[in-house]
């Protein structure tokens, strides 16, 4: 006979089964520490592990030290082996060389991956993706939901106009940021040239210079921008003769991005091994 206390107990176990377990790595880092906050604030996930490099002053010491809301008993470690044992997904915003060593060792055991890592090299890159296609992970240079709603729009415009318009695009980020341009400004003109039917290594132009001539047709430009203490701005520009089109997306915090990637972790359990993209995730 079913009763009140039956149904509780199946709320309860139901809800504890669709817990996600996450490990962090770089957790002190800006996209790190973001997304570790989320993570404990979230009732769908527990955080379970977190790294940072070796020598860094968190290691050893209770994420609850640096994050907000983290249980007691998880300390930081300079090792994945330690730090995502227990993890069902590996949330990775790192760098390249880092990130391709934690994908080795999710596939050797068999964990998810949710990944924001930019800057990779063209090898680098095909390495990464044969990995990821024994795992199933979310690759993105930027899990923002306005974000990638721009991407789709960017592609249906570049269709839409065709060649008559010169498309460019311009980004800027804190002085910190470490690639140029970013994985977001190359995301959007890889939209932008299949939109256009090309593709992006034929016609990207990264740099000006000098006397370089008129602009070459079909040509994308990517400029960029570094300074300050910004979060991300992101312009895509359809200039034509008497018109021009601009598209814009200017990032204010970088919980839209640990948001996205929180909800990515959460949509993996259960998917099929493949590299997805965040318009999976959000059913484009």
């Amino acid at each position: 006979m079913r009763t009140a206390a039956t149904d509780r107990r199946v709320k309860a176990e139901t809800k504890e089964a669709k817990v996600i377990k996450v490990a962090v790595v770089g957790v002190c880092g800006r996209m790190g520490m973001s997304v570790a906050s989320l993570a404990c604030a979230d009732g769908d996930v527990e955080l379970v592990g977190a790294t940072e490099a070796a020598g860094h002053v968190s290691v050893g010491r209770g994420i609850g030290d640096f994050v907000a809301g983290a249980g007691p008993g998880v300390s930081v470690s300079d090792g994945i082996e330690e730090a995502a044992r227990d993890a069902d997904v590996i949330i990775d915003f790192t760098v390249p060389e880092a990130t391709l060593a934690h994908a080795e060792y999710s596939v050797r055991n068999g964990k998810s991956m949710v990944i924001g890592t930019t800057g990779f090299e063209l090898e680098q890159r095909e390495e990464l993706l044969r990995l990821l296609r024994r795992i199933p992970c979310v690759l993105s240079p930027n899990m923002s939901v306005g974000i990638n709603v721009l991407f789709e729009i960017s592609r249906q415009v570049a269709s839409h106009l065709g060649d008559g318009y010169d498309a460019e695009i311009l980004e800027a980020h804190h002085r910190g940021k470490a690639d140029s341009p970013s994985g977001t400004a190359i995301a959007l003109a890889e939209a932008v040239a299949a939109g256009l039917g090309s593709k992006l290594g034929d016609v990207a132009r990264y740099e000006r210079h000098g006397r370089i001539g008129a602009r070459a047709k079909g040509e994308i430009g990517i400029q960029t921008l570094r300074g300050g203490d910004v979060v991300g701005d992101h312009t895509v520009m359809f200039l034509g003769d008497g018109e021009r089109v601009e598209l814009t997306h200017r990032a204010t915090t970088r919980e839209n991005f640990s948001a996205g990637a929180i909800r990515a972790a959460k949509w993996l359990p259960g998917k099929p091994p493949g590299v997805y993209a965040m318009r999976d995730v959000l059913g484009f």
